[in-house]
């Protein structure tokens, strides 16, 4: 922990918490979905995380600068929510870091948000458990992945649960390699209905729309200059 500095602005409370945690990653899934979270349903941050492992980088809203890691609660959920990627270097160590001072305080389960590039439109959500008995938290809310691997800081994370026998379970997206609302969307509405939160994902879903126009043009713009390079390298005969 000598690496990793978890600075409290005010204590945790007392009632048991679930806590979400997401970060950076294929999609940014899990940060786009945590961070709309909090900011939706007005939770009260209630601490920060640095390290000297973070990539020297620092993110900004409307002129403010945000801490990398940060830690926010609301009665009986808390959340983790990161700004940077995690090296894969680096991932045991920060997940080490922040379980090892989350077990310090009454926690019910562990809940890791990330995405899984599959390119498909539908946007399902998959899910995963450390013991099959936390299966039926979400078995009717997600398809449970019978085989396969989670790699990055939500496979540390949730691999860190499995070994300091923290219930835990790991909600994956379906998404793209670009910033995909879209499926932020549909893990907040599994989120809804593991939680009760009723939280709108109308603003996601338009943000996706404008994203996806964006790569719609990008798109027909890099077509564009490839056929037009090409007539440039046309042999000219006469």
């Amino acid at each position: 922990m000598e690496d990793i500095r978890i600075t409290p602005s005010k204590p945790m409370s007392d009632t048991p918490k679930s806590v979400l945690m997401g970060f950076p990653g294929s999609g940014l899934v899990g940060s786009i979905a945590l961070q709309y979270l909090v900011d939706q349903l007005e939770f009260e941050q209630i601490g920060n995380m640095t390290s000297k492992y973070f990539p020297p980088l620092v993110m900004m809203n409307k002129g403010v600068i945000n801490v990398p890691v940060r830690f926010y609660q609301k009665e009986n959920l808390a959340v983790v929510v990161g700004d940077i990627p995690v090296h894969p270097m680096i991932c045991y160590e920060i997940a080490n870091g922040i379980i090892s001072w989350l077990s310090k305080y009454n926690l019910r389960e562990v809940v890791a948000l990330a995405g899984i590039v599959t390119n498909e439109p539908e946007k399902r959500v998959f899910g995963v458990a450390t013991e099959s008995e936390y299966l039926q938290r979400i078995q009717d809310h997600t398809i449970v992945l019978p085989m396969g691997t989670i790699s990055g800081i939500a496979g540390s994370i949730l691999t860190e649960c499995k070994v300091q026998g923290i219930p835990a379970v790991g909600l994956l997206a379906e998404t793209i390699n670009a910033p995909d609302p879209r499926a932020s969307a549909a893990t907040i509405e599994v989120l809804n209905k593991i939680f009760d939160l009723n939280l709108d994902i109308t603003p996601l879903l338009e943000q996706a729309e404008e994203i996806e126009a964006a790569l719609h043009r990008l798109s027909e713009e890099v077509q564009s200059a490839e056929k037009s390079s090409k007539k440039e390298q046309l042999p000219m005969y006469g």
